[in-house]
């Protein structure tokens, strides 16, 4: 009942992380990956008497030209070896000798290990796909909650359920993409098909979480409420039966007692996976590392956003909309 009765301190917390992540994407941006963009990827790998990050820039900027954008990052290969991840834009196989030529000539054991190379169209065609998987996600997410609430009713429609696990989400969103965003400028992280597979886990994840607790909800409405039959006559039409219900418990006790029901049970998820994503990144390759830390990022707010915001907001809706009836009731009553 506790985080329920602190709604409005919760929900206030939730709002200032949501413009404060929002602020943070507008204002860094995101930096996209060759996965995206399209362009050439090139890992090379040294074992001893491996050059330095500005050598590496100098030769790929006197190979490929001055004008070109590229980068050059630091990291290691599968045998743990030093390497540099070089990104360029998409070169033809000439360049791609001449390059991989470039960065060897600095060192005598140096490899390259790996060269991927994405066109332009195919870097837009992923990124519409991205798009059209995180949208579907969201319509289906609506759909399903409005279908698997439907007949609850009382005080709240199935469609709000629904919606606000939606709003939940796009808390749940903000937040991984606001630390990819920081990523990119200050490490020069670049977004690729890994980060959209990490927001799609994490809208998983998330929504299992509240649904659970709305689950909860409505099998405590179940239980506190009286149903009410009518049967309303038409002219020309058969007699059809109204059935209504009144709670025998006010709502906010209601959605506390499925709160404190799940909350144990959500925090053990929580700290299982937080375990295993830790490992994850300290134990897994350079390849998983971000996937790690963004799912990491993404589980700690929806593991918030699922206690600390869904069941606030649809107590506070509740509590918006009674007192709206109220006023439009006194309003009516005032006309007559």
């Amino acid at each position: 009942m506790s985080i329920i009765s602190h709604r409005k301190l919760l929900l206030t917390i939730a709002a200032f992380v949501m413009l404060g992540s929002a602020f943070i994407i507008m204002v860094f941006g995101l930096r996209l990956g060759i996965d995206f963009t399209g362009g050439s990827l090139t890992e090379v790998a040294y074992i001893e008497n491996v050059p330095s990050q500005t050598q590496v820039e100098e030769v790929v900027r006197q190979t490929i030209g001055d004008t070109d954008g590229f980068s050059v990052r630091g990291s290691s290969d599968e045998a743990g070896r030093s390497a540099y991840l070089i990104r360029t834009r998409d070169l033809d196989e000439l360049e791609r000798v001449a390059l991989s030529s470039a960065v060897l000539s600095l060192s005598q054991d140096g490899e390259v290990t790996r060269f991927t190379s994405i066109g332009p169209v195919i870097g837009q065609e992923l990124k519409d796909k991205a798009g059209y998987a995180v949208a579907g996600v969201v319509l289906v997410i609506v759909f399903y909650v409005a279908f698997a609430f439907a007949g609850i009713g009382t005080p709240v429609s199935s469609w709000v359920y629904g919606f606000i696990t939606i709003l939940v989400l796009v808390h749940d969103v903000l937040v991984p993409t606001a630390l990819m965003s920081l990523l990119g400028y200050f490490a020069g992280v670049e977004v690729d098909v890994l980060f959209v597979m990490a927001l799609l886990a994490v809208l998983g994840y998330s929504v299992n979480d509240t649904i659970v607790i709305f689950d909860r909800v409505r099998e405590n409405l179940q239980q506190n409420r009286t149903e009410h039959k009518t049967v309303v006559q038409k002219p020309g039409f058969n007699d059809t039966e109204e059935v209504t219900y009144t709670l025998t418990a006010p709502y906010d006790k209601i959605v506390g007692t499925a709160v404190s029901g799940t909350l144990v049970r959500s925090i053990n998820t929580s700290v299982t996976t937080f375990l295993a994503l830790i490992a994850l990144y300290f134990v897994g390759g350079e390849v998983t590392n971000i996937f790690a830390l963004i799912l990491l990022a993404g589980v700690l707010a929806g593991t918030y956003s699922s206690l600390c915001i869904a069941s606030p907001l649809v107590v506070a809706y509740e509590e918006w909309s009674r007192k709206k009836a109220k006023t439009a009731d006194i309003k009516a009553d005032s006309s007559k």
